[in-house]
């Protein structure tokens, strides 16, 4: 059966195309079409399975209900969950979601920014590789609503909603303490971002709190785009020459595949080892033993990102807003305080 146009229902009750599509557009009391008219075209269009053109609509609007996701790496559980929650949200206020992923590569970010733009989305909800300032910098000049998630460019005022970076690492190095281990490693990820640096900060502020000096030689710093060999060689060194009794990784795939090397290798976690991860995979629970974790909310961030954009959107504002996500301890065996 051929759906019908706009301009069937004009003609079938006697209307200009114009009214019927002020109508299907629901601009019908703006312009002031009476209520009667508006409920005739309404029913009509129902009683006829009308399809609107959303190509047109969108044209007619000003708008393409799509928002731009960018985020580094859509395999990853973190950004997965993120993703999801996003698009669900969107999706119950009207909006579709367009993802792509950067690599953390800087150059891909920019392109792919550009491609959102000739797509014509709505917005954009951006996780950053944090070294694309001047394409940051545009958007926000642009007056181009966006949202930075999980990481933030210090000198741009932008809409952020990132985490407690630092105190949730604090909180996670001082559990190995109260627990007895004196002797902590901590691993992170080679990226120049604000939030990594700011977790590192986190370890040093938990071990200055406990009268621990800080040593170089236990924390260690792991290739992005080689984490399996470097974080084996990092987790052999700080096993067998530093000797440490606990680890907080930075990043909750490197605690998983740090747990897996220690087993591996014979190291008893927690008698040997214990370990905390910043952040949290489904499967944690399901490890031998059960891994703690920071934790953080994510459905609460996806909410927030899409509730600030399209705040942004719809009121045609480019809006300021720093918002910062309180972590929290969720304590399992390998801690070893249970």
């Amino acid at each position: 059966m051929k759906s019908i146009s706009l301009k069937d229902i004009a003609i079938a009750l006697n209307l200009s195309k114009t009214t019927v599509s002020y109508v299907m557009n629901d601009r019908g009391d703006e312009k002031r079409v009476s209520k009667e008219t508006q409920d005739r075209i309404k029913q009509y269009a129902q009683t006829h399975s009308y399809k609107p053109n959303q190509l047109a609509r969108s044209l007619s609007l000003g708008k393409s209900n799509m928002i731009g996701l960018i985020v580094p790496n859509i395999s990853d559980s973190f950004f997965a969950q993120i993703a999801r929650r996003i698009e669900k949200k969107a999706e119950k206020l009207g909006y579709n979601v367009v993802f792509s992923s950067t690599g953390e590569s800087p150059e891909r970010e920019s392109k792919i920014i550009q491609s959102m733009l000739d797509r014509q989305v709505d917005g954009l909800i951006i996780v950053s590789s944090e070294k694309n300032h001047d394409d940051i910098l545009k958007l926000k000049e642009g007056n181009f609503p966006f949202v930075i998630v999980g990481r933030k460019y210090a000198d741009i005022e932008t809409n952020v909603v990132a985490l407690e970076d630092k105190d949730g690492v604090t909180s996670a190095v001082e559990l190995l303490i109260d627990n007895g281990r004196k002797h902590i490693g901590f691993i992170t990820i080679s990226l120049e971002l604000d939030s990594i640096k700011d977790r590192l900060k986190g370890y040093k502020q938990a071990l200055k709190s406990k009268d621990i000096t800080y040593n170089t030689n236990v924390v260690k710093h792991v290739t992005y785009n080689d984490v399996e060999a470097s974080l084996k060689e990092a987790m052999l060194e700080l096993v067998h020459q530093e000797k440490v009794d606990g680890i907080v990784f930075a990043t909750h795939y490197l605690a998983e595949e740090g747990l897996r090397l220690l087993k591996h290798n014979n190291i008893n976690v927690p008698e040997e080892v214990a370990i905390v991860s910043f952040g949290k995979d489904r499967g944690f629970d399901l490890f031998d033993p059960p891994l703690t974790s920071v934790d953080f909310p994510i459905i609460e961030m996806g909410d927030t990102a899409v509730d600030l954009l399209l705040d942004a959107i719809e009121n045609q504002v480019v809006t300021t807003k720093n918002i910062i996500m309180k972590t929290k301890l969720d304590i399992k065996q390998s801690c070893g305080s249970i």
